[in-house]
């Protein structure tokens, strides 16, 4: 038996290889257990149940509402593929107990998995997936396969995209995107952002280049990340058309890509710094602000924010670590570098489309390409470089690499004192220059993820060079 493991976000693994409807059912089985011991006295107990676009995603969310409503819990089953923040607010919304979300996200078309998310709309906390990982142990010990028959009664099929509308209209300035009258094309990357992004620009009166925007479940032969070389038709027609932006979404629209004016691909680090100054200027700030961002995410957050005298929450890798700063109502922003984007009032999830949004609104309010906003942020704050590398490395020399970094025997790295560890995530070096870099091992591949990053382009290509010599 194959053991089933929930990452950063959830169990995901090779379709038809551990992604049977075996293993779906068990797992959702798993889940309902959770629910019906803990949820039951505090919820009503009801699941938000979903997918994107991959394959089967709708045939395992269908058995997913069997397995659940068999066990006397209702279900909200969602009429079409769906982005990953609309059953996070759903949950919010309807008081569920939680919501079973079919996404592999961004990986490549071969996986699918299973994500759930908590009844505060989040992802779930490490101590939830725990006790469902025990709960499937337990279940796989038992081997003995369960017939389930749906109560239809306690199943509900939906139309979820009304209250995300609504939702959105709330926390996105649409009439500056309205008067701006701007020309903008959207890449869907045949996710589940189609019929979501594109009408809400339409509403405005945006008539977006769209691309993408139909089902295919091997996503065109490519990861559905909304990377600069995945998106590169994109580019190709922003520079073409000479439109103001380029929009992107991941297959689950949770993640966002950018693209400026001239065709220039505009990192996450970047547009989490840029949404930040502009929140700052154009919304109202509660007291005792905060900004949340993940260990590996630029420190350009931090020299904002110090101007502002707003509080940085630094945390490991993985928008569960955001929830609380989201719900408490005080969180400006909170993003990673991976495309990763929310803040409060809106749900403890990734929204690569109320991302999208805000960028378009940003550039309403301020008239210029990304670029020239980018520049007068760094005329008023400073300016940092990033890089991140994976580099290979098998599971045995990981381990060695980590007993290796942890030690105090290393006291500098790319000639500079190390003056501060955090191990939380990985091991992240704090630099007496202000740099930093972090090793991060990945828990599935046999590879070393490394981010740094520094004032100095010639600091940052001597950490490049020193993080390839400390694994080599």
């Amino acid at each position: 038996m194959s053991r089933i493991k929930f990452g950063t976000s959830g169990w995901r693994a090779i379709i038809s290889e551990d992604f049977t409807f075996d293993n779906v059912r068990l797992v959702v089985q798993a889940i309902a257990d959770y629910i019906k011991h803990y949820s039951s006295l505090t919820y009503n107990p009801t699941v938000v149940v979903g997918g994107d676009t991959r394959f089967l995603s709708d045939e395992f969310s269908k058995e997913a509402a069997k397995v659940l409503s068999s066990n006397g819990i209702k279900v909200l089953l969602c009429n079409r593929d769906v982005p990953t923040p609309v059953i996070a607010l759903h949950v919010i919304k309807e008081k569920c107990a939680g919501g079973i979300n079919f996404t592999a996200s961004h990986n490549p078309p071969y996986y699918n998995g299973i994500k759930f998310s908590f009844s505060n709309g989040g992802p779930a906390p490490p101590d939830v997936t725990k006790n469902i990982e025990h709960n499937i142990t337990r279940l796989q010990r038992v081997n003995r396969k369960r017939i389930y028959i749906a109560n239809e009664k306690l199943i509900k099929v939906f139309d979820p995209k009304p209250l995300y509308l609504k939702q959105v209209e709330k926390i996105v300035d649409l009439k500056a995107i309205k008067k701006a009258k701007l020309k903008i094309a959207i890449d869907c990357l045949y996710g589940t952002s189609r019929g979501y992004l594109d009408l809400i620009l339409k509403k405005l009166g945006v008539e977006p280049i769209v691309l993408h925007n139909y089902l295919n479940p091997s996503f065109g032969g490519r990861r559905p990340e909304p990377a600069s070389e995945n998106i590169q038709e994109l580019i190709g027609i922003v520079k073409e058309k000479r439109l103001h932006l380029g929009l992107a979404t991941d297959g689950d629209a949770d993640r966002f890509g950018i693209v400026d004016s001239d065709g220039t691909y505009i990192t996450p680090n970047e547009v989490i710094t840029l949404l930040l100054y502009h929140l700052l200027n154009t919304r109202k700030l509660k007291p005792d602000s905060v900004v949340a961002r993940s260990l590996a995410t630029t420190h350009m957050i931090d020299m904002v924010a110090k101007k502002h005298d707003i509080k940085v929450l630094e945390t490991p890798v993985g928008f569960k670590y955001f929830v609380d700063a989201i719900i408490s109502g005080k969180c400006v922003i909170a993003g990673e570098e991976s495309g990763g984007l929310s803040l409060s009032g809106h749900v403890p999830e990734k929204d690569g489309i109320v991302a999208c949004l805000l960028i378009v609104e940003m550039v309403a309010k301020e008239k210029k390409p990304i670029k020239k906003i980018l520049d007068n942020i760094y005329k008023k704050y400073g300016r940092l470089y990033s890089d991140k590398e994976d580099l290979t490395l098998s599971n045995d020399k990981k381990l060695l690499l980590m007993k290796k970094l942890i030690s105090p025997k290393i006291n500098k790295f790319a000639g500079k004192k190390i003056i501060r560890r955090d191990i939380r995530d990985g091991c992240k070096f704090y630099l007496a220059d202000g740099s930093w870099v972090l090793f991060r091992p990945s828990g599935t591949e046999p590879i070393v993820r490394n981010y740094f990053e520094s004032s100095s382009k010639k600091t940052l290509k001597a950490i490049a060079a020193e993080c390839k010599k400390i694994t080599a």
